[in-house]
């Protein structure tokens, strides 16, 4: 199941702004043509580590070039693998256990590896408060990663409407594959998708652009509800 769900990735939209991170090479800031097989393998590890134990799907927007571009994990940065975000909180085997973690980028890019604020915000909030760290997988609706043309690989744009709806099938894919319990909209696009696809989400703020405080303070309020605080 899991090999056929990194197959179906495989199929990203055939834009030259999309970047596909587990079946594309990045020219410039890879390590080398072993990447993408990289990538795919901790994917798989992150995934087949969760499968009948996930309760939470937390769904983002899209890849971020900080964040999944890299590691092949969304809002999952080379930082957090690396163990370099112990100090917050964050583990490397709290990503997975089974397979050691492998930065893709090059070091004389970002030496410690790339860091992306929103993955250490998400996942540093879900282990403060306690939460089994394969209990949650993390995903986007937009699964593949949308970046800004006229400043390349290492920027981040918004999906179009056409490209969210585009990454619906693949969405379909993940929720069948995780068989998750609750799902958590992050941001506005992310629940909208899943309105459309028929899924009841709880919707909160994204911790982007100043939106840490009210992310936190919602996802505490959805946890509560849930009786997990």
């Amino acid at each position: 199941m899991i090999e056929s769900f990194l197959k179906a990735l495989k199929k990203s939209p055939k834009s030259k702004n999309v970047f596909n991170p587990w079946w594309q090479v990045d020219p410039i800031h890879d390590l080398g043509p072993q990447c993408p097989r990289i990538r795919r393998q901790q994917l798989a590890q992150y995934l087949r580590e969760r499968q009948g134990k996930v309760k939470y799907l937390l769904l983002g927007e899209a890849l971020g070039y900080q964040g999944g571009h890299f590691s092949g994990m969304a809002m999952t940065s080379e930082r957090i693998l690396l163990g370099e975000l112990k100090k917050k909180g964050i583990e490397p085997h709290y990503v997975f256990q089974d397979l050691k973690p492998q930065r893709t980028s090059k070091p004389a890019v970002k030496a410690l590896g790339f860091s992306e604020p929103t993955a250490t915000i998400v996942w540093g909030f879900m282990m403060q408060k306690g939460i089994n760290p394969f209990e949650f997988v993390i995903w986007n609706a937009f699964p593949w990663h949308p970046f800004d043309p006229k400043k390349g690989y290492l920027s981040n744009r918004t999906p179009t409407s056409e490209e969210m709806i585009y990454g619906k099938n693949i969405l379909q894919k993940l929720i069948d594959l995780m068989q998750v319990t609750h799902i958590i909209a992050i941001g506005e696009k992310s629940h909208a998708l899943l309105a459309h696809m028929g899924f009841e989400s709880v919707k909160v703020r994204h911790p982007a652009n100043g939106g840490a405080g009210l992310f936190r303070k919602q996802m505490l309020r959805f946890l509560q509800n849930v009786g997990h605080c």
